[in-house]
């Protein structure tokens, strides 16, 4: 039987794209349902400047108020050196810095060229080594983007091989923003990032856009990936991206999980009822699709 981490990204990612923006309490809450649940990694809060992305204002309050257990590690993302200062202050566990990569999402999403986020990455990922923090590099766009289409995977392993040449990170995560991706680019991706980040640890985070996340979330776990993002709900979404719909889920990746035999350590029942609870508070339909149907066999 083999294992691998489950990163819940719901109260990051899951949260940023809706309409609705949910109370510091209301955060601190899903957090605590995913903690309760058994994850032991969580993307809690985003660094960003809350004019630009209202929905994730509060950060700090957030982690003053999240559950705080030796097995749990709390994620901050952040995009530029202010928002590492923000997020080394609040006590994050870890530290995940977005570098774009093509030029016109990389000016919209972070107001800056490639190489200039490749640049602020390689200070933020040496500053939070020194300050004893965990580093994730997460290459948004990596299987295409909305502006310009196709993305090499040559170009992200050149960025790779930049990054790694500068401050190697503690952990690559190659991003389908949009939800374009499929299977076979997931395993070129795979091939590239290892030969040009060997013995660093792969992360995945898969969009469901095309109903395609699910199959790229098992090939990559193929390839060896050791963590997969997923959001409770399968809510999500990025603000700067046209038509890019949510992450995908929890609950439906541990499904699949669990029936293939892969351990999480997370309670798949527990995250469906967070989903409907997130639901309720979002006002919103739930996207994901195991708690209409349940699991098998049922109990």
């Amino acid at each position: 039987m083999s294992a691998v981490q489950l990163v819940e990204v719901g109260p990051r990612d899951g949260l940023q794209n809706e309409k609705k923006a949910l109370s510091v309490d209301a955060k601190v809450e899903l957090i605590s349902r995913a903690v309760d649940a058994g994850v032991s990694r969580i993307e809690a809060v985003s660094f960003v400047n809350p004019k630009r992305v209202p929905q994730m204002a509060g950060a700090e309050d957030v982690m003053s108020q999240v559950p705080r257990r030796e097995e749990v590690s709390y994620i901050g993302l952040v995009l530029n050196r202010r928002g590492l200062e923000r997020a080394l202050a609040a006590d994050v566990d870890e530290v995940n810095v977005v570098v774009v990569s093509t030029e016109e999402f990389s000016q919209r999403n972070q107001g800056c060229s490639v190489a200039e986020g490749i640049s602020a990455a390689i200070d933020i990922v040496g500053d939070a080594r020194a300050a004893g923090v965990f580093s994730t590099v997460t290459i948004a766009t990596s299987f295409g983007c909305p502006f310009s289409g196709e993305v090499a995977a040559t170009w992200i392993g050149e960025i790779i091989a930049q990054l790694v040449g500068g401050a190697a990170p503690d952990e690559i995560a190659l991003a389908d923003t949009i939800g374009v991706g499929v299977p076979a680019q997931v395993r070129a991706l795979a091939e590239i990032a290892a030969a040009n980040a060997p013995g660093i640890p792969q992360r995945w985070h898969f969009h469901n856009t095309r109903n395609t996340g699910y199959a790229n979330a098992l090939t990559a776990l193929d390839v060896g990936a050791s963590a997969l993002d997923a959001s409770i709900g399968g809510f999500g979404g990025c603000p700067f991206a046209p038509a890019a719909t949510g992450n995908i889920a929890s609950e439906d990746l541990l499904y699949t999980l669990d029936r293939s035999g892969v351990t999480t350590g997370v309670d798949m029942d527990a995250l469906v009822k967070a989903a409907d609870w997130l639901g309720i508070a979002l006002e919103k339909d739930v996207p994901a699709l195991l708690g209409r149907a349940g699991g098998f066999p049922q109990r």
